[in-house]
């Protein structure tokens, strides 16, 4: 398979102690931009977490998988091995388990001083809540992230999992992968990342602290600017049930939408009349209500305006401009993201269809400098089957 990558990681080794959601993500990022990984999962009927068949489990894509029993005798050691000649390990394990197992960050930093060690947790490896269990909705609830989004006197709606664990969480440790890949190639040394989902979602509010602090953001959802406060940066449903997103900030946008929707600029309240969003965005709604979604945006076609569909996940891989810059890919039949972002000189690629648990144990232990005699050792000791 590394022979094959395609991109700016190519050449890195990584090994990868399997888990769910942020650190498969994580590294299919990585892997998807050239890195040779080696996933290690459990030997025996684990799925990494998705109630599907391996080829639709695409977090797992890219990589090998060797299914090892890391809590039988002679395990930790063949991690070890697989450390000794990798750049990179990533575990998503609560602090202290990986420590147990004898894997953690002194046990591999003394197999290979110069290695960089990922870890991802939701709470962070310290503090009062750093062994409580938790998942992204709960991550996002604790930095303001879930109370800022929503309608106004509606509940917190629920950005999906994507600003705790893979916006907070696989894209801060990728970043901190890659920077301490950096920093290692000059040092010669190692260290460990403690990459925490609190974190992650806590710096993607940077903006909105900022603009709190300084009196311009609201701490009551849905009335401000990007919230869904501003009936010109908002969603709207057209005639046939169906929705469409405007985002007119600046003034020529709001103008050019003003026209594609006929109203008069001197009829309708100001942009900024915070005390009239509700009658402006009434007449929006009005307005959108005409037409098709189809129908809007075929009069929206070549017009200055911050405008588009909002499109299902079945849709959006057929739109023309998606079908044109190729955003998404068919591997194996089953439709999903190209690898982003882009490179002029080392174009990443989807190395392969996720792999299943185990798919590859021997072959890429052997290709990492297992002897035969070493295999047999741990098929012996019940480590690999």
């Amino acid at each position: 398979m590394a022979a094959n990558a395609s991109g700016p990681l190519k050449g890195v080794k990584i090994v990868e102690l399997g888990g769910v959601g942020p650190v498969p993500y994580c590294c299919m990022l990585l892997s998807d931009l050239g890195a040779d990984i080696i996933r290690i999962d459990r030997p025996v009927g684990y799925d990494g977490g998705a109630p599907v068949e391996p080829r639709f489990n695409l977090l797992n894509r890219g990589r090998r998988s060797a299914a090892l029993d890391l809590k039988k005798e002679g395990a930790a050691e063949a991690v070890l091995k697989l450390v000794g000649g990798a750049d990179v390990l990533v575990e998503g394990f609560r602090p202290g388990v990986a420590e147990k197992l004898g894997l953690g960050p002194d046990d591999c930093l003394a197999a290979n001083p110069a290695l960089v060690y990922g870890r991802m947790t939701g709470w962070g490896q310290d503090g009062p809540l750093a062994h409580a269990p938790g998942h992204d909705i709960n991550y996002v609830s604790l930095t303001g992230v879930l109370h800022s989004v929503g309608t106004a006197q509606g509940p917190p709606v629920i950005p999906l999992n994507l600003a705790g664990d893979f916006g907070g969480g696989s894209l801060y440790l990728a970043l901190g992968v890659v920077s301490a890949l950096l920093e290692s190639r000059l040092s010669g040394k190692g260290q460990v990342i403690d990459a925490a989902m609190v974190d992650g979602s806590a710096s993607l509010m940077t903006l909105f602290y900022g603009l709190h602090a300084a009196g311009y953001w609201s701490d009551e959802r849905g009335t401000n600017r990007l919230d869904s406060g501003a009936p010109w940066y908002n969603v709207y449903e057209t005639k046939d049930g169906r929705w469409l997103s405007v985002g007119s900030n600046e003034a020529r946008f709001w103008r050019n939408t003003l026209s594609l929707l006929g109203l008069d600029e001197d009829a309708v309240p100001g942009q900024h009349d915070r005390s009239r969003w509700t009658e402006l965005h009434a007449a929006f709604a009005a307005v959108f209500r005409t037409r098709t979604r189809d129908e809007w945006c075929a009069l929206a076609e070549g017009q200055d305006v911050c405008f588009a569909p909002v499109l299902s996940l079945s849709e959006a891989p057929g739109h023309p401009h998606l079908r044109a810059r190729g955003t998404f890919v068919d591997i194996d039949g089953v439709v999903q993201p190209a690898p982003a972002p882009r490179f002029s000189r080392t174009p990443g690629a989807v190395q392969s269809a996720p792999a299943g648990p185990g798919e590859h144990t021997e072959e890429v232990l052997a290709d990492w400098g297992f002897t035969a005699g070493e295999l047999e050792g741990l098929r012996a000791a019940g480590v690999i089957g």
